[in-house]
């Protein structure tokens, strides 16, 4: 099973305050969404809460330490990262997406294969980081660039790594 992290992250790191999005970007919205259609998505219990229900057409594997916590019927609950990944692969998955937050990011990245990064040209306030990383272990493979505009309140690259 191939995992693949997918994250918006500014240039100080800042993925999150308030556990909500710190920027309006239209495009990334988009990508996002293309990219993860019909995937599994592992995540944090409060990046679950934060979307307000699950995303559409996707099915979230939520890992959280809180007792008989509950999800909507066709999604998951786990008590850790290791149970994510076995159920993962108990389920046939050929793919399974990291979908934040920090906490669940840095648990898993020493499992994760690929990143698919939106590098978001700004500086904000945050509560919520995404980690360092070690970029000799990574090989960036393709990169996008989105302009500032009407949709998108910074400009930003979507950039896709593999690990070395």
């Amino acid at each position: 099973m191939k995992v693949s992290l997918i994250v918006a992250k500014a240039e100080n790191n800042v993925i999150g305050k308030n556990n909500d999005l710190v920027w309006k970007l239209s495009d990334d919205l988009k990508h996002f969404k293309r990219t993860t259609l019909g995937q599994h998505l592992i995540m944090g219990r409060k990046t679950f809460e934060s979307m307000g229900k699950p995303l559409p057409n996707r099915t979230s594997i939520v890992v959280t330490r809180k007792e008989n916590y509950t999800v909507p019927e066709g999604h998951y609950c786990v008590q850790s990262l290791d149970q994510a990944f076995s159920l993962g692969k108990k389920l046939g998955l050929e793919k399974v997406f990291i979908a934040g937050g920090g906490e669940i990011y840095k648990m898993a990245l020493p499992q994760v294969d690929e990143m698919v990064i939106t590098e978001v040209k700004a500086k904000p306030q945050g509560d919520t980081f995404f980690p360092e990383l070690d970029w000799e272990n990574w090989k960036e493979t393709q990169r996008e660039h989105f302009e500032q505009s009407e949709k998108n309140e910074y400009s930003f690259d979507i950039a896709f790594y593999k690990r070395k």
